[in-house]
C-alpha cells in the first residue's frame, strides 16, 4: 500500500481543460469535517437505528416502501452491515422463512458479515480460520440471494451483492462479467455495480491495469454525460496509484496524462449541470476530491471539496489514513483551498 505522504504535480492546469466553477467566497466558512455512515440522509440513519434495535417490522416496513428496485438495492446494502445484525436476523428467518425481503436482507448481511471477518488486509495477511469463516458466510449468502433471484427476478439487489459475494468466492471472470452484466440489465447506470466490477478486472483480483482502466473510461463514455460513472476513472486511478511502490506512485498520479483524465473525468460528472445530489453523490465528490489532490490539481480538488460541507466518507480516505480518514481529508482540503 502506498504511504501517506505523496509528491505532488504543479498546479498548473493541462492546456484545453474546463476549469470547474468554485465559489471560493464560501470556502472560508468551511464547516469542520466529520465522518458520514448515512450519506447525509436521514432516512438511512432512522433505518440503521432500527436495525440497532433489532426492530425488523420498522427495517422491513421501510423495505417495503422502497420507491424501485435501485432504492431497495441501497436501503438493504446500506442497512446490512449494522452491528449487531447477526444476533437476530437468524430468528427474523425462523419466522419468516418464504419472506423474500428477510432472504434478501440476510443475505447481504451475511455478504457483510463475511468481508468483516476476511478484513480488509492482504491475502497473505488473513489466516486460514479467517478465510475459512469468510467462505462459509458467503457461501451461506448465495444461497439466500440466489432464492431471492428466483422469486423476484426483475430486482436489481440480489444480482449486485452476488456480484461482492462472487469476488470473494473467486467464481472466475465469466460468471463474475454475468453477474455484472445480470445487474446492469435491471438497472444501466447502477454505480455500485460499476464499482464493484471495476475491483473485479483490477490487477489484485486477477485483472490488470489496462483492463481496468479501459473499463472505467468505457463505462463513463456510455453513460450520459453528468452521470456519477466518470467516478469510475478516479477509482481507477486511485487503484493503479495504489499498486506502486513509495515515489512511484506520486510520480504516477501526477503525470500530465492521469491528470487530464481525472480532469475530463470530473468535468463530465460532479462539474457537470445534470450531475445533481445522486443518491451517493457525497462518496462520489469525496473520491474526486481525493483523486484530484493527490494529482495536485488543487482549483479541481476545492471545487470537489466544496459542497461536501465536511462530510467525509471513510472510503477512499482510509488509504491515506487507516485510522483516522477525517484528519486526511481535513489535511488535503486545506491544501486545496491554499
Amino acid at each position: 500500500m502506498a504511504t501517506t505522504s505523496h509528491r505532488s504535480a504543479s498546479g498548473e492546469r493541462p492546456a484545453g481543460g474546463r476549469r470547474p466553477a468554485f465559489p471560493f467566497g464560501l470556502w472560508k466558512r468551511r464547516p469542520a469535517p466529520r465522518l458520514t455512515t448515512d450519506f447525509g440522509d436521514p432516512g438511512l440513519a432512522r433505518l440503521r437505528e432500527a436495525a440497532r434495535a433489532g426492530d425488523w417490522p420498522a427495517v422491513r416496513e421501510r423495505l417495503a416502501s422502497a420507491a424501485d428496485g435501485d432504492e431497495l438495492c441501497r436501503l438493504v446494502w446500506h442497512v446490512s452491515d449494522t452491528p449487531g445484525m447477526a444476533a437476530w436476523m437468524g430468528g427474523v428467518l425462523e419466522r419468516e422463512p418464504d419472506g423474500t425481503l428477510a432472504l434478501l436482507t440476510a443475505g447481504a448481511h451475511h455478504v457483510q458479515w463475511a468481508w468483516e471477518a476476511r478484513t480488509g488486509a492482504r491475502a497473505s495477511q488473513v489466516s486460514r480460520e479467517q478465510f475459512r469463516i469468510f467462505h462459509q458466510r458467503l457461501e451461506v449468502a448465495e444461497d439466500l440471494l440466489y432464492r431471492v433471484a428466483e422469486r423476484e427476478p426483475d430486482w436489481v439487489a440480489p444480482w449486485f451483492m452476488l456480484q461482492v459475494s462472487g469476488r470473494g468466492l473467486q467464481v472466475g471472470r465469466e460468471i463474475a462479467r454475468l453477474r455484472f452484466e445480470a445487474t446492469v440489465r435491471r438497472s444501466p447506470g447502477h454505480l455500485g455495480a460499476h464499482r464493484q466490477h471495476l475491483q473485479q478486472v483490477c490487477a489484485k483480483w486477477g485483472g490488470s491495469h489496462e483492463e481496468m482502466h479501459a473499463f472505467a473510461r468505457d463505462s463513463m463514455l456510455a453513460a450520459p454525460e453528468g452521470s456519477p460513472l466518470g467516478e469510475l476513472v478516479a477509482l481507477a486511478h486511485l487503484e493503479h496509484w495504489l499498486d506502486l511502490e513509495p515515489g512511484q506512485d506520486a510520480e504516477y498520479i501526477g503525470r500530465p496524462d492521469v491528470r487530464a483524465q481525472l480532469l475530463e473525468a470530473a468535468d463530465r460528472s460532479i462539474g457537470h449541470p445534470a450531475f445533481g445530489r445522486p443518491s451517493d453523490w457525497i462518496g462520489v465528490h469525496n473520491t474526486f476530491a481525493m483523486a484530484l489532490s493527490l494529482a495536485g490539481e488543487r482549483g479541481a480538488a476545492a471545487a470537489a471539496f466544496a459542497p461536501l460541507d465536511g462530510q467525509v466518507t471513510e472510503f477512499p480516505w482510509q488509504y491515506l489514513d487507516s485510522g483516522d480518514p477525517v484528519a486526511a481529508f481535513r489535511k488535503w482540503r486545506s491544501r486545496a483551498g491554499r
